[in-house]
């Protein structure tokens, strides 16, 4: 079917958080891509890969960054794919910043956000909103999501059973 899912960062001292996003993407056997870029150094590269997503056949984009956390919103300006912002933890304030950042994108321009350094959460929202219009992602969430209750459950059983 083809790269479904990018994945965009500023540094590739971002690569071991956003690669959550990509083994999440591989659990659901859901091809991706995975690019180095910036919205400051490289901009118009970006413009042009997120602007030519949707002909490359992308569905949904993710994109990292920290400190002033420009990438998610340039990104979003350049597509009308949906796009998740995963915060990076880095500088004084270890994220919070780029927290702020991305959430605070001006109205027009949204950019869905996870918390920071979640980049697993943005790859499982990347697949809840590719399971809208594919029944086979809606059905690898759902036994996503029993394999979680089932660790749940046994979690519960030791503590009940004083097996912590």
């Amino acid at each position: 079917m083809g790269v479904r899912v990018g994945i965009v960062m500023g540094s590739d001292s971002d690569w071991p958080v956003m690669r959550e996003a990509q083994k999440i993407c591989q659990q659901f056997e859901i091809e991706c891509e995975a690019r180095v870029l910036s919205a400051h150094r490289t901009p118009e590269a970006t413009a042009e890969w997120a602007g030519g997503a949707s002909e490359r056949g992308v569905e949904v984009l993710i994109a990292g960054a920290g400190g002033a956390a420009h990438l998610p919103g340039v990104v979003a300006a350049s597509t009308l794919l949906p796009v998740i912002g995963v915060p990076i933890a880095n500088g004084p304030l270890q994220g919070f910043d780029s927290l702020l950042a991305i959430v605070q994108m001006p109205k027009g321009i949204p950019v869905a956000t996870v918390g920071v350094g979640r980049a697993d959460n943005a790859g499982l929202l990347a697949m809840h909103i590719l399971a809208v219009s594919d029944s086979t992602v809606r059905e690898r969430l759902a036994s996503y999501r029993k394999e979680f209750q089932k660790k749940v459950a046994a979690a519960d059983e030791r503590v009940r059973t004083g097996q912590v």
